[in-house]
């Protein structure tokens, strides 16, 4: 497996992947998947990633602004998403500790995450590489006719932003 910087010649796979993720119910509160232009428009220039296995996209990891507000221009929320084939085999923390690397090299100091508390594993995952629970979203949005929850994540950098 390989990482890579992602771009739009992988967003039918890319595109592919959030889909899964969709169907799952437990990974966004979307219910279609954006074209590459409003994808792109969505995401910041740097930090977006692919995971690679035999140059096919198994993976794919970005960062999105929080805000368009200066004072926030180095906070950003993660989305890490896995096929459904390799679920449980490692690609999200290969791509989860490459994002912080490069977060961290494009001067980001604070990443956050609003996961699904049934979505176990996404958590675990994010805990594992830094990120601390700092509240729950409660009733912050409906999925189909239901009220759903969000588990509230952020990692600060130890390196960005410490002066």
């Amino acid at each position: 497996m390989t990482i890579q910087p992602l771009s739009e010649l992988h967003y039918p796979e890319v595109n592919r992947i959030y889909l899964e993720g969709i169907a799952t119910g437990n990974a966004t509160f979307e219910t279609e998947s954006p074209s590459w232009e409003k994808w792109d428009a969505g995401h910041l220039q740097h930090s977006r990633l692919v995971a690679l296995d035999n140059d096919k996209v198994i993976g794919w990891a970005a960062l999105s602004p929080v805000s368009e507000r200066r004072v926030y221009v180095g906070v950003a929320e993660v989305s890490v998403y896995i096929s459904a084939s390799h679920r449980g085999k490692g690609v999200g923390g290969k791509l989860l500790r490459e994002l912080i690397s490069s977060s961290e090299a494009n001067n980001m100091w604070t990443l956050t995450a609003g996961i699904f508390p049934e979505n176990e594993a996404s958590v675990a995952l994010h805990k594992k590489h830094g990120f601390r629970i700092i509240g729950t979203r409660e009733r912050v949005g409906k999925m189909n006719g239901v009220w759903r929850d969000t588990v509230q994540l952020e990692r600060r950098s130890g390196v960005v932003g410490m002066e």
